[in-house]
């Protein structure tokens, strides 16, 4: 049974491609997942293949969507469509479209055909691998820091609080009652009399020794 082997490129990263062999009675399904699997997509999006000419230009559609109304007659089903009616040029190209959102193209190469299949090999399989596969899902942007505009400023900054200090005051002369300098000099008159009282016995005491 003959194998086709293809070489899958990114139609936007030429430098990426990926060798694959798969049996010509596999579908189209089996090769879309394939590719997948060795790029590491997620292959649940959408996807076509259209088969080409030399110059890339795409003919008939072999699809994994759902198909409606006159598209049933004009494109057909990855599932039921094997690669071997569809192959007729032992160069073929087949412009692959996938994920109809973020819109990844690719170009399909025949570029071998082989008689017989290795019956310990399970198909399809990856015989070659070149450069690394961009992201599918590149990373998100990093969180955008906030701006003075988006405060609101209604909001009023709270006040600072003032450090309160204590300080000293003097008491003015004309701030003291009525009465207490001539209250204050009778107690020094009893002081001093007190005073001059113990000087005069201390005296007598010493005449008497």
């Amino acid at each position: 049974m003959a194998v086709y082997r293809f070489r899958v490129t990114f139609e936007d990263y030429d430098d990426v491609t990926r060798d694959i062999e798969i049996k010509a009675t596999q579908t189209f399904e089996d090769l879309h997942y394939a590719i997948h699997s060795y790029i590491g997509f997620d292959a649940s999006k959408q996807a076509s293949f259209f088969m080409s000419d030399d110059f890339w230009k795409k003919g008939k559609e072999i699809s994994n969507r759902e198909l409606k109304g006159e598209e049933k007659g004009a494109i057909a089903t990855m599932r039921n469509a094997r690669l071997c009616d569809f192959i007729i040029d032992p160069h073929q190209k087949i412009y692959y479209l996938f994920d109809t959102q973020d819109k990844w193209t690719f170009r399909i190469e025949l570029i071998k055909i082989l008689t017989s299949e290795d019956t310990n090999t399970p198909y399809p399989k990856c015989v070659r691998v070149v450069g690394e596969a961009p992201k599918q899902y590149p990373p998100a942007p990093g969180a955008v820091l906030p701006t003075p505009e988006d405060f609101d400023e209604s909001v009023a900054a709270e006040p600072e609080l003032e450090e309160e200090t204590e300080t000293a005051t003097g008491v003015d002369d004309d701030d003291i009652p009525a009465g207490v300098d001539e209250i204050k000099d009778e107690a020094d008159a009893e002081v001093d009399g007190e005073m001059d009282e113990i000087v005069d016995d201390e005296a007598k005491d010493e005449d008497e020794v």
